[in-house]
């Protein structure tokens, strides 16, 4: 049987060369951070397909069909053993990378070798941003909503990916379908094709081996059967630790998003380091600390083998690299710790979360199917009572400008200014207008405090008649405010 695979397929040979590759300087468990990202990789496709068949992708029942999961063992475990897969992956791509940056494994014939790896690791945290927001639950929704603002503020191109990746103007059933489709079917299909390449890259070139003054010396073994027990070996160890970290400790489920109200977001581990970035520049700079310092960063990293003039791979020989690496590492580590020190003293001073046990009891109830209109939209006041277009107004705040502005129109502190109470709401009705529909970026004071200004252009987003309604509802009905209403007319009229 196997003469008759091998005639038709040459499978067999192509393997027996695999297995008895040369190991340069011998097996050792530092080569097994390859292959335990690839055991990751698998078992976040395996796990990941069958999410699938219980997942629902649409703003009415993906956290609905979420909080199914949670309330099914072996959902949950399959869920749970996904979620810790995803950061077990991402720890081991870094990791990697890492290693072959210290060891000097980049350097020629391996150049195309790092980019691959440098990209794998983009695609893998891409992975971890789609899949974040899926749940659909409060934390999802609001810490998605700050990424894709961020993507809105880069120049050009920033509010047009925003658009194509939210589905439209604001975040919904179109948002999750678009996320759930790179999540599960584009960015996979990515990481496969670059995982080949890679593995095809390293097989033509062969492996480094260990840092050598004459690699010529060093004694070879073979990956059959030594290394080949201890890639299995470590792969077997991380899968115990994500099975004991799903038990111990599963992903929580907050409440289902609801744009109306305010919430302080919990980015995953691997983005604390930017949100921390950003909340450490004044606003006025969030385009650098958002998109110029990354970018910078992302191209010097893959850049690092032409970067590198050292003829040979010693740590002696490469000290810049070496010290800019230890560097890096330093500021994203800080960075992480100040982010996460920060948010967590922002949520302690917040209202108190429900449990998660009191969150699928709501999932649970009769009602929660039906939820209660905000208080935003079905009573936004006496102005509102009196004017059909400030209540249509309300409905569409509620849909369109809540998630940042929050319900009551206080905004962020620090970052989206308020509405309720602002002068400049209150004032000019045709600048307030031309805000509406061509946006604003950069920074903004309001009653002597500071804020940064990234407001989206609503310009064939939302209709005119819809423009009218919403700015009624912030001049007349919310909070404080009691200017008068505009007409769908003086919208149309606009001029800059």
């Amino acid at each position: 049987m196997l003469n008759w695979i091998e005639s038709r397929t040459g499978f067999i040979s192509m393997a027996k060369d695999f297995l008895v590759e040369d190991i340069p300087g011998g097996a050792s468990y530092w080569y097994v951070f390859g292959s335990a990202t690839v055991f990751a990789m698998i078992l976040q496709i395996v796990t990941g397909i069958f999410l699938t068949f219980f997942y629902a992708p649409s703003a009415n029942t993906a956290w609905e069909s979420t909080a199914w999961i949670y309330t099914h063992f072996w959902p949950h475990l399959i869920l749970s053993i996904h979620y810790w897969g995803a950061s077990a992956m991402i720890a081991l791509v870094f990791l990697h990378l890492l290693q072959v940056l210290v060891w000097g494994a980049y350097k020629s014939p391996r150049e195309l070798q790092w980019v691959v790896g440098v990209i794998l690791l983009l695609v893998t945290l891409v992975l971890g941003l789609t899949g974040y927001l899926l749940p659909w639950d409060m934390n999802a929704y609001f810490a998605s909503q700050v990424s894709l603002n961020i993507t809105s503020t880069a120049p050009i191109v920033g509010p047009m990916i925003q658009q194509i990746a939210q589905g439209g103007g604001a975040m919904g059933t179109e948002t999750i379908n678009r996320f759930f489709g790179l999540h599960v079917w584009l960015m996979p299909a990515v990481m496969v094709l670059l995982v080949g390449a890679h593995l095809a890259i390293f097989r033509w070139n062969g492996p480094a081996g260990p840092i050598a003054e004459d690699p010529r010396k060093l004694k070879n073994g073979r990956f059959w059967p030594d290394q080949m027990f201890m890639d299995g070996f470590a792969s077997l160890i991380i899968f115990a630790i994500i099975v004991a970290l799903a038990f111990i400790s599963p992903p929580f489920l907050d409440a289902k998003a609801d744009p109306t109200k305010f919430f302080i977001p919990y980015p995953a581990w691997y983005f604390l380091s930017l949100f921390g970035l950003l909340n450490i520049v004044p606003p006025s700079l969030d385009l650098l600390a958002t998109i110029v310092v990354p970018t910078l960063f992302l191209l010097v990293v893959i850049a690092i083998p032409w970067l590198d003039r050292s003829t040979t791979r010693s740590l002696s020989a490469r000290g810049g690299i070496i010290g800019g690496t230890v560097v890096a590492l330093v500021a994203i580590i800080g960075l992480s710790i100040y982010s996460q020190v920060s948010i967590q003293a922002k949520q302690a001073a917040g209202p108190p979360s429900p449990t998660e046990a009191q969150v699928l009891a709501m999932a649970n109830a009769p009602s929660a199917a039906a939820p209660a209109a905000p208080a935003s939209a079905s009573a936004p006041g006496s102005a509102a009572a009196g004017n059909p277009l400030v209540a249509a107004g309300a409905t569409v705040y509620a849909s369109n400008c809540a998630g940042c502005h929050a319900a009551n129109g206080m905004g962020q502190p620090g970052a989206i200014p308020p509405l309720a109470g602002n002068p400049f709401v209150t004032g000019d009705p045709h600048a307030v207008i031309g805000v509406l529909l061509d946006g604003k970026n950069g920074a903004i004071t309001v009653n002597g405090a500071a804020f940064n200004g990234q407001m989206p252009a609503w310009k064939g987003t939302l209709s005119n008649k819809d423009i009218a309604a919403v700015i009624s509802f912030i001049r007349g009905g919310l909070g404080p405010n009691k200017a008068s209403a505009v007409t769908e007319a003086e919208v149309a009229a606009y001029k800059p």
